[in-house]
């Protein structure tokens, strides 16, 4: 047989338990947002919080391919109390578990009010830390002269338990009719309120009833809308001589009208430069772009809403008007959802409200990009007619077009990129793509594509780094200092310069984003290597202290165990390091483009020409030339055109 004291202790565990399990799972956009709305669920605060990262979030490409955070968080044990008041929870007689809940203090209160000939109370018991109601007060008010009788031991329990929000009687007085209170019902003309005007007993005569009211109120004709919520306050504290609420109507509601909720700004003049943490403005971050992606919601119709008919007090209906429905104004690149309300866009863009349709323009133009404009963020294609002037950026999923120059400026576009007028980097721009770059000259910048890089007049003094091909292909197609990858071919005119200058190297024939990675891989490795024999040399140093003294300090030891422990950590990075650059020379050697350099005009001494790995340097000026690998040296050969297609996008040129 199960003892009661079986059961308890099984209880008592199950609930600890649960204690320590009180937790939620969340999904938010950032873990402080997903803190945040746990801390409102768990009705605790966030410094109560802890969690664990089911899975991680990610931000994306401005908004595209953004993943939310998935939490699972908890509220420390030892900050959870709970309010037990079940009867299981009174098996335990936990005195320490802390009950919390709003605790009112209020003092207790009685009415003593004579209704007929019969001396009616009612006492509410004090609430917290309130005082009980004063006897001796209570039942010296009992003591008027036209009292009868009364029953104190009644009154003592009423004091002590209360009444029950009801009037009970506790005693007689001598009731004399003509003393009465006396009160009068006027109700308003449009039948939706009715109040009371009172005079007050004289003494010996009796107060107003509830019944009282409610019988007047009847006899008046009112069947709806009689507040007993009222009536009771004045009969616990009567009003004379002052009209008195007692009844209401219930008035018609118009239905409100349907309206569209925005997901966007639609006034444009409301958007704000973004500020940072202390308050102050960043003018090249303006927030003029309101970027959309394709699937993404719009704005959503909230419908008509019905109106809610009312009621006289003498129950006569009151119509209410129903709200009006209005179309959903659509522009370009959107659509309905299939539950008829909810707009989508259909591109990636800007959304706008424009002449009061929806649209997303996946295309932004732009005069110039400069303080006016702030930095640009987009989903499409950027025109800009202008200048993308210095210290500002230009952010596209789609193409980007210049038609002026773009300066010391970072730019990155999803698709290609060209600038009419050529590219001013002063040393820090840089320019990304993931399709090909057309422009009239590179001067000073880092240009990384992944297809082509396709110039009609120079690249000087430039870091330039293609998938495909580097094509000058201009009257003019120098290049002059700097070092340009490219895993097919580089082709231009002449390459170096006549008295030897800035040092230009040129380097095909490979993966340049593999070679660069091959680099760091090979750089990184031998710091480890030279780690590694540091740490064998310390490790070796304290172990034949140990075997001359049999022991070490401890200071000593630790430092050998934390040495062995690097020890190991360094091997395992080590192994890892090698794996990762066996696999990049392997698919370097494996590559089956040879990769050439060409040159149509000279190629000045001084020039580092690699195809393959494999290094020409050019000691004497060459021309009409085309270097290209074979039987593991680099040979030159005649000049050989480009074989890659150099036609730009339709419309462009450089001209």
């Amino acid at each position: 047989m199960v003892s009661l004291d079986r059961i308890r202790e099984d209880m008592k565990k199950l609930l600890e338990r649960d204690d320590k399990m009180h937790n939620v799972d969340v999904n938010a956009d950032s873990v402080d947002e997903a803190l945040a709305d746990a801390a409102v669920q768990l009705d605790t605060k966030t410094a109560n919080l802890e969690y664990e990262v089911v899975e991680k979030g990610s931000n994306g490409f401005l908004g595209v391919g953004k993943k939310p955070w998935k939490l699972r968080i908890y509220q420390n044990p030892a900050t959870i109390k709970v309010t037990r008041k079940s009867a299981g929870d009174d098996l335990f007689g936990d005195e320490n578990e802390a009950e919390i809940q709003k605790v009112v203090n209020r003092d207790g209160l009685y009415y003593m009010r004579h209704f007929g000939s019969q001396i009616m109370l009612k006492v509410l018991p004090p609430a917290g830390n309130g005082k009980p109601v004063e006897e001796k007060e209570l039942i010296q008010q009992l003591k008027r002269p036209d009292t009868i009788s009364t029953e104190e031991d009644l009154i003592r329990k009423y004091i002590k338990q209360g009444t029950g929000n009801e009037y009970q009687p506790v005693g007689e007085y001598k009731h004399i009719a003509a003393g009465d209170a006396i009160f009068s019902i006027d109700i308003s003309k449009d039948e939706m309120k009715a109040t009371i005007t009172a005079s007050a007993p004289a003494m010996s005569g009796a107060d107003i009833t509830p019944q009282m009211i409610e019988r007047a109120l009847k006899a008046q004709g009112v069947v709806a809308g009689i507040e007993d919520d009222k009536i009771s306050e004045f009969v616990d504290n009567p009003v004379y001589n002052v009209p008195y609420e007692v009844a209401a109507g219930i008035p018609a509601v118009d239905g409100r009208d349907a309206y569209i909720a925005y997901d966007f700004e639609t006034d444009p003049t409301k958007l704000r430069a973004k500020e940072s943490a202390n308050g102050q403005v960043d003018f090249k971050e303006l927030n003029l772009i309101q970027n959309v992606i394709k699937g993404g919601r719009l704005a959503q119709k909230i419908p008509a809403e019905r109106g809610k008919g009312g009621k006289t007090l003498f129950g006569r209906y009151l119509e209410a008007k129903n709200g009006k429905d209005i179309p959903i104004q659509l522009g370009k690149n959107v659509r309905l959802d299939s539950d008829g309300v909810t707009v989508i866009a259909e591109e990636d863009g800007q959304v706008m409200l424009f002449a009061g349709k929806i649209t997303v323009e996946p295309l932004l133009q732009l005069d110039g990009v400069n303080i006016k404009t702030g930095n640009i963020k987009f989903l499409g294609t950027v025109i800009v007619k202008g200048n993308v002037e210095d210290g500002f950026n230009v952010d596209a999923s789609g193409d980007i077009e210049v038609s002026g120059t773009v300066g010391k400026c970072r730019v990155n576009a999803g698709g290609d990129i060209i600038v009419q007028q050529g590219i001013f980097g002063k040393d820090e721009g840089y320019i990304t793509g993931k399709k090909s770059l057309w422009a009239k000259f590179i001067q000073a910048a880092k240009v990384e594509v992944e297809n082509s890089v396709i110039v009609t007049d120079s690249i000087m003094s430039s870091e330039v780094t293609a998938m495909k091909n580097i094509i000058l292909n201009g009257k003019k197609a120098q290049i002059t200092g700097g070092h340009l990858f490219a895993t097919e071919e580089i082709a231009a005119k002449n390459i170096g310069s006549p008295g030897g200058g800035a040092e230009t190297i040129l380097e095909v024939g490979f993966d340049p984003h593999a070679k660069q990675r091959l680099d760091e891989l090979l750089e990184k490795q031998g710091n480890v290597v030279k780690e590694l024999e540091n740490t064998d040399l310390d490790i070796s140093t304290l172990e034949n202290q140990k075997k001359i003294r049999r022991t070490l300090p401890k200071d000593k030891e630790e430092n050998l165990t934390k040495l062995k422990d690097r020890r190991a950590q360094i091997s395992t990075e080590a192994a890892e390091m090698t794996t990762e650059i066996e696999k990049l020379q392997k698919h370097l050697r494996e590559l089956k483009i040879a990769g050439k350099v060409k040159a149509s005009g000279t190629v000045y001494a001084g020039v580092k020409i690699y195809v393959r790995d494999v290094l020409d340097e050019v000691h004497t000026e060459v021309s009409s030339v085309t270097f290209y690998y074979e039987n593991s040296f680099v040979k030159r050969g005649k000049y050989e055109p480009p074989a890659a297609d150099v036609k730009g996008p339709d419309g462009y040129s450089t001209d």
